[in-house]
């Protein structure tokens, strides 16, 4: 961006590009929640276990969060634009070849192919974001459109799920297919080419990225196995994902063009953004997919009404771009990020004592204020984790915080199941249940660490910027530290 535009704020193309990259991050949301919903149709017709059914979510988001890492330095390396529209024709790929597929194996690979799509696509677009408006006022406004966007993608998903999955589940793998040849027509269209980075003497860190997808995977599936392996072999995947999670450190202690510049976790706002980003998406996606497997297998509600029952939590599509910035601009991000995590905390603990014969307005209140928490939480934690970053290292920045999405969301969609199916003694309604209450004690306990970070980081930013003695003038503030950009989560 040249300095006038800079000065008078972004110009009509830049703005064009940003509805370009919310469009692939509504695919992203609207993918996600169409399969979401379509979950019990997929176990009918291909006779997958509770198991194998979480793994049709968990291969996508680990696919995802595994390579999300090696996506953001791609796109500082090969370019953010080529990188975007590469990685947007294989997601568009695989999600038709997810339709086609008969076996339980086969749909979990195209979901994995398909995250690991996501994972380069994400962090290039976000990256060209963060590159593309100056940091304040802007680029928040921006990223608080990226993020509400997002959201719109999932409760739209929620309903078009529910009518796609009517005529057959299929459809919802292959009518993200025609979005996703729009978005990519638009891209090659309107993304400009960014400038080619000299990658002299660079490289990308292959040993970093193997290391950490294999850890990242072993960590998810020894939680999982705890509900069907022994302990010991329960101990034994984990053990060996925190070995290589150690073996990944030693790899970019010693690597002359690291993978993730270990310098980058010195910054405490980025830190505390990504930990609370990763219980957040553990607590939330838990939550998920428990209530849906409530609703249709337990209390027999159709897939269509299951997607009205839960299109409340879209709220967030709404307020994310409207009330959250007002927020923002008000109180900060840390405060409004503690004001979101706390009321997911009140959501989950409303849906503890769930009964077999709750009503739907039992359960509206804890699905509302979820919607509302998740707009409250999302931008901001987005704006936080990206704010005083270096912008060749932006497609770090965003990898490292959709990482920490979407390993939270495969942590807690494997931690929900392994303690639902480890409390179900019986296939009775009882004993299902009694699975139901015990799983949904991992997002509760997830939002309570969450809102533990979320204090520290509170506490953090007041230290940092301290009120002024009785009589005393406040320091003069720049846009960035009156929208809160620059406070710690």
């Amino acid at each position: 961006m040249s300095a006038a535009e800079t000065a008078s704020g972004p110009d009509a193309r830049t703005w064009g590009v940003l509805l370009v990259l919310c469009g692939a991050i509504f695919l992203e949301g609207i993918d996600v929640a169409m399969l979401n919903v379509a979950l019990p149709s997929i176990r009918a017709d291909l006779g997958l276990s509770t198991g194998e059914l979480q793994w049709v979510m968990s291969a996508y988001v680990l696919g995802y969060g595994g390579f999300m890492l090696l996506g953001g330095r791609a796109a500082d390396l090969f370019g953010r634009r080529r990188m975007f529209v590469l990685w947007l024709t294989v997601f568009l790929l695989f999600s038709g070849l997810g339709g086609l597929a008969t076996e339980g194996w086969m749909l979990i690979v195209a979901r994995f192919v398909t995250g690991v799509a996501a994972a380069f696509m994400t962090p290039a677009g976000l990256s060209i974001i963060t590159t593309g408006f100056p940091e304040g006022p802007e680029r928040d406004k921006a990223l608080l459109l990226y993020s509400g966007t997002a959201a719109a993608g999932f409760s739209i998903g929620l309903v078009a799920g529910g009518l796609l999955t009517a005529l057959g589940w299929r459809w919802v793998f292959f009518a993200p297919v025609v979005l996703s040849f729009l978005i990519l027509v638009a891209a090659l269209a309107l993304v400009p080419a960014s400038r080619r980075p000299d990658r002299t003497g660079q490289h990308v860190d292959t040993a970093g990225a193997l290391t950490v997808t294999a850890a990242l995977v072993l960590i998810v599936l020894g939680v999982e196995r705890a509900a069907h392996a022994g302990i010991a072999a329960s101990a034994a995947i984990l053990l060996a994902g925190l070995a290589f999670l150690v073996v990944f450190l030693v790899v970019e202690r010693r690597s002359a063009e690291p993978l993730v510049r270990l310098g980058v976790f010195r910054n405490g706002s980025l830190v505390r953004a990504n930990l609370a980003a990763m219980l957040f998406a553990a607590g939330f996606f838990g939550f998920q997919f428990l209530v849906v497997l409530y609703l249709q297998e337990l209390r027999g509600w159709s897939t269509l009404q299951t997607s009205f029952a839960m299109l409340v939590m879209g709220v967030d599509a709404v307020l994310s771009p409207t009330l959250t910035p007002r927020l923002v601009r008000r109180f900060g991000n840390a405060r409004v990020i503690l004001g979101g995590l706390l009321l997911a905390v009140l959501s989950y603990g409303l849906f503890l004592p769930l009964g077999a014969d709750w009503s739907y307005a039992a359960m509206f209140p804890g699905l509302l204020i979820l919607g509302v928490a998740f707009a409250l939480a999302y931008g901001p934690l987005t704006i936080v984790a990206t704010s005083g970053i270096a912008e060749e290292e932006q497609g770090l920045a965003g990898g490292l915080l959709y990482t920490a999405f979407q390993f939270g969301a495969a942590l807690g969609l494997s931690a929900a199941t392994a303690v639902s199916v480890a409390a179900t003694r019986g296939e009775t309604p009882a004993a299902l249940m009694e699975g139901y209450r015990a799983g949904l004690l991992v997002p509760f306990a997830a939002a309570l660490l969450a809102c533990v970070i979320g204090a520290f980081a509170l506490r953090a930013g007041r230290a940092a910027h301290p009120a002024p003695a009785d009589g005393a003038t406040a320091p003069a503030t720049g846009p960035a530290e009156r929208t809160g950009a620059t406070v710690s989560p």
